[in-house]
This record gives structure tokens, sequence and C-alpha cells, in this order.
């Protein structure tokens, strides 16, 4: 699977073959089938790895009865500790995230990540702590804001630090809080 995922974010899943993977792998074409049933199973299989590895993280230390700063800290943080311990596989999620050769298996995952952010912000909006602005649309502002930050790093164009993640979270927060009086 390490093999696959280096390559499927190098050359891409449709510019990547089994024989490839094998190889990388160090292990022979039939071993790859005898495992999975295709190279879209395999992606697929790759896909939930790392969306799951998200969910478990954030939700993991998700404070439900905190404030929706709180909250949202958590879900920053974690993911930003995700992608800098394991870019190779962020990168692989940020280019594969609708792809149409992803099963309902991979989409019901990456689905219920999308309700668990969207619940966090119809929440956080009721408690009037977030802008009443539809809940899908702030929440791909904020995580376009964040994989444009992580893309920039890995393209070498900013130096991230737990510093410029703190600054970087308080911009975003700031973008989407109710702001007192």
């Amino acid at each position: 699977m390490a093999a696959a995922l280096s390559l499927f974010v190098t050359k891409g899943f449709y510019g990547t073959a089994v024989p490839e993977i094998a190889k990388q792998a160090k292990v022979a074409a039939g071993t790859i089938y005898h495992h999975f049933r295709s190279k879209e199973e395999l992606v697929n299989v790759v896909f939930r790895k790392w969306k799951l590895a998200i969910a478990m993280r954030v939700q993991a230390k998700f404070p439900p009865e905190g404030t929706a700063q709180e909250q949202f800290h958590v879900i920053w943080q974690e993911m930003a500790a995700l992608a800098m311990e394991h870019p190779e596989a962020f990168a692989f999620l940020d280019l594969h995230h609708h792809q149409s050769y992803l099963d309902d298996e991979s989409r019901g995952v990456d689905e219920a990540l999308k309700t668990f952010g969207a619940q966090f912000v119809r929440q956080a909006q009721a408690r009037g702590e977030l802008k009443p602005a539809d809940p899908v649309l702030l929440m791909e502002l904020i995580f376009g804001a964040f994989h444009g930050m992580i893309r920039a790093h890995w393209e070498g164009r900013v130096k991230l630090s737990h510093a410029s993640v703190d600054a970087a979270e308080a911009v975003c927060w700031d973008a989407v809080r109710v702001i007192d009086g």
C-alpha cells in the first residue's frame, strides 16, 4: 500500500500500472492481485485508510461540549498534524477526493467526514458562534485555505511551524466566527 500511495501521488491513478506498484514494493504483480482484485480496489483501500485516519484523529480529541473555537482548534490542529506527519498521504487525499474511481464505501467515508463538519458548523451557528452562511460554503472556505497552506508548504513557498499553523488557524477562525459588538 505504501508503494501504491507513493506512485498514485507522483504519477496519478491513471498513470500508475500495477506492475509499477509491484516493482516499487519489491513483490510480484500476482502478489498484489492476491490481496486486491484490481487497481481500483487498491486505490479505494488506500483512500479509506487515510480518510479514516483523519476522522479517528479528529474525533478522538473533539470536545463535544466545547465552544466552537475549541472544536475548530482540534479539527485544525489534528488535520495539520496528520498532514505534517504523513505528507504523502495528505497529498494523495488532496488529489483523489472527487475521483470517479472511488467506490460507494470510499464515497461514504468521505461523506461522513463532510457530514461531521457540516454538523459542527450548524451547531455552532445555532449557538451564535459562527457566521450565518451556508454551512457547506463555510467548510469549503476553511478547508480550501487549509489545503492551500499545506500545498504551499509542500511546494516550498512557505515553511510551516507550530507558530505559523497557529497563526493560520487564528486567521481562518476570524473569517468564520461571529464578532461580538
